[in-house]
């Protein structure tokens, strides 16, 4: 590890892997002090198995019992099960990505999802959660404010953890976020090596300030935590990010073939960021990633999608900056 990103992680590096490690009167006292408003935010398509146990959880922590989170949205993307009904019964706002910004239309995807929370929340400080986690959870929503209400010069922050991997029945103590071993961690280490201490940079679960997030796009599909990693980092630098350890992961593990097309995503977001850089070769990645399947009678290749497509900077969008005026007005 470079001695720069070696720095940041030993700096940069919390741990609240338990609601017993963060002194929360503390939190609550910075945010009074602060004048934050704080939004919580679930991603989900078709999460009816796990969301209302989510939403009720977090929203008895930390709206009922303690003051801390004063919206918790479920922003629902084209499910087909009854992902909606569920969180709305357990208590959130929630709201479908073809109902904000209609003018911009809707796309698949998670970043569509995380991107038009923005323009659908009204709080000064996001936190991102996926909506698939199962467990001990909600001590991820202080873990991840608590860099944020304490230390002014932290814009960015992204959760670690162990991640088991469950398939066939069976769990694994740790062997989960294999798309982040095989793929997103040695692209970064050679193309951003100061990004080398994020544990999780793929992770689901993260927090920042709208001041920031507003400003950089939002891809709109699995490549969107690692386009944030990188825009995140050219726009405030290394110093704006901690990242804090929450413990233990747990979710539904994806089939390789699925895990395949997210690489492939993470693999042309990553390219387009390099592409980018000054000085640097521009890069035209094919945008199609072909997988094979045997039939029992020969290899046949399924092609899918996963160029980059991403969102602008919400805060070019002028409904939102409307939005935004009126608020402050």
């Amino acid at each position: 590890m470079r001695p720069d990103a070696r720095a940041w992680f030993q700096h940069r590096t919390t741990s609240a892997t338990t609601a017993a490690d963060l002194d929360v009167p503390a939190l609550l006292r910075a945010k009074r002090r602060g004048g934050h408003r704080i939004s919580v935010v679930l991603p989900a398509r078709n999460e009816a198995a796990t969301v209302g146990g989510l939403v009720s959880e977090l929203r008895e922590r930390w709206m009922r019992r303690v003051p801390l989170v004063d919206e918790l949205l479920v922003v629902d993307s084209d499910s087909t099960d009854a992902t909606a009904s569920v969180a709305r019964a357990a208590g959130a706002d929630v709201v479908a990505t073809a109902e904000v910004l209609p003018a911009h239309g809707t796309r698949p995807g998670k970043g569509e999802a995380l991107w038009k929370s923005l323009a659908a929340t009204s709080g000064d400080l996001v936190v991102f959660l996926d909506a698939d986690l199962i467990g001990d959870v909600a001590h991820y929503v202080p873990g991840l404010l608590a860099p944020l209400l304490t230390d002014p010069q932290v814009h960015y922050v992204k959760g670690c953890y162990t991640r088991p991997l469950e398939l066939d029945g069976g769990t694994r103590p740790a062997g989960g976020g294999r798309v982040t071993e095989l793929t997103a961690r040695p692209l970064l280490n050679a193309l951003w090596p100061e990004l080398a201490g994020f544990v999780q940079p793929l992770g689901g679960e993260y927090a920042g300030r709208r001041s920031v997030l507003e400003q950089v796009p939002f891809v709109a599909a699995y490549g969107v935590e690692v386009g944030l990693l990188i825009d995140l980092l050219e726009l405030a630098g290394l110093a704006a990010m901690a990242q804090v350890d929450l413990g233990v992961r747990r979710h539904t593990s994806q089939s390789d073939e699925a895990l395949g097309t997210m690489a492939g995503q993470v693999v042309s977001t990553v390219l387009a960021r390099a592409g980018s850089r000054p000085g640097q070769p521009l890069l035209d990645a094919s945008g199609l990633l072909t997988q094979f399947r045997h039939d029992g009678t020969a290899f046949v290749p399924r092609s899918s999608a996963v160029g980059v497509d991403e969102r602008p900077p919400m805060a070019t969008i002028a409904e939102y900056r409307s939005r935004w005026a009126g608020m402050a007005g």
